[in-house]
């Protein structure tokens, strides 16, 4: 089946799973097709799927049948979600959503931080064809109170939960460094490159972050606490990039001795806490 095609059966798929019910205007709407392939493709995906859905006509739609099995769509509470949260954020329209019966929803928000385009497209190049770039930043370094012009090679990005940043070899200093994206003020002349990626060694290898539930909490409240963490029985493993390991610890609150702190705020604890200071160190986090 062409990729149309088969994006549109997955859509209906999507819209019987979550919403129950779909009809033709909801696949003209998504894709712009004609009515007569709109009529093509619910047929193609009764023929397809058998005894998923069944016609109301009081209601003039299709509605999941109560046999429903999935045959497109590998449902997933995150897909959906993100696309919430996206539509909740403003970083989608509803009317790109495939979500119909948009449910009330909010997210907690933090300022935007603004990234020029331009400068994006140019690191983004630069990524691509292995080279070298100029760029005017704005450090936070009390050395550098000013922006400097320095060259850099970058190889990957990463985000934190509220900022991207590049990763990238910075020429100045020679090593590899986190550059954040709204701090680049300007972009200059591209050139030969300094290391490549895979000599970041912070990168390219992992720490296993162990975390469990506080040990203050009541044996249900650890129940409950594991459930919403993913633990397997009373740990799980978080395998982490050194180079991300100071971000993830912050937004988890465990980059102090989450131990001490109230379990009413702080449900979670790093059970390695010895061996990831370590780490935190070997990765140039001093706390």
């Amino acid at each position: 089946m062409r990729w149309g095609v088969e994006q549109r059966l997955e859509f209906i798929e999507f819209r019987l799973f979550w919403e129950g019910s779909i009809n033709r205007a909801d696949i003209i709407d998504c894709f712009g097709v004609s009515t007569p392939q709109a009529s093509k493709d619910l047929s193609l995906y009764q023929a397809r799927a058998p005894g998923n859905m069944l016609y109301d006509s009081r209601a003039k739609c299709y509605v999941a049948a109560d046999a429903f099995v999935l045959r497109f769509l590998d449902p997933d509470p995150y897909k959906y979600l993100s696309q919430l949260r996206a539509v909740s954020e403003g970083m989608l329209p509803a009317s790109e959503s495939w979500i119909a019966a948009m449910p009330n929803a909010d997210v907690a928000l933090t300022p935007k931080r603004e990234i020029d385009i331009a400068i994006l497209r140019r690191i983004l190049e630069a990524v691509r064809e292995s080279q070298s770039i100029e760029v005017l930043y704005q450090s936070m370094n009390s050395a550098r109170p000013d922006p400097i012009w320095r060259r850099m090679t970058p190889h990957a990005f990463g985000y934190d939960g509220f900022r991207w940043h590049v990763r990238a070899y910075c020429h100045v200093e020679d090593k590899f460094k986190d550059f954040l994206l709204p701090r680049i003020l300007e972009v200059g002349t591209k050139g030969e490159p300094g290391q490549s990626g895979e000599h970041d060694w912070l990168w390219n290898n992992y720490f296993d972050v162990l975390i469990g539930p506080h040990p203050d909490l009541t044996e249900g409240q650890k129940k409950v606490v594991a459930k919403d963490y993913g633990l397997e029985i009373d740990t799980t493993i978080l395998s982490v990039r050194y180079a991300m390991l100071f971000y993830v610890l912050k937004r988890l609150g465990l980059l102090d001795d989450a131990a001490k702190r109230s379990a009413r705020t702080q449900h979670i604890v790093n059970v390695n806490r010895k061996e990831t200071q370590a780490a935190l160190e070997r990765a140039e986090f001093q706390l």
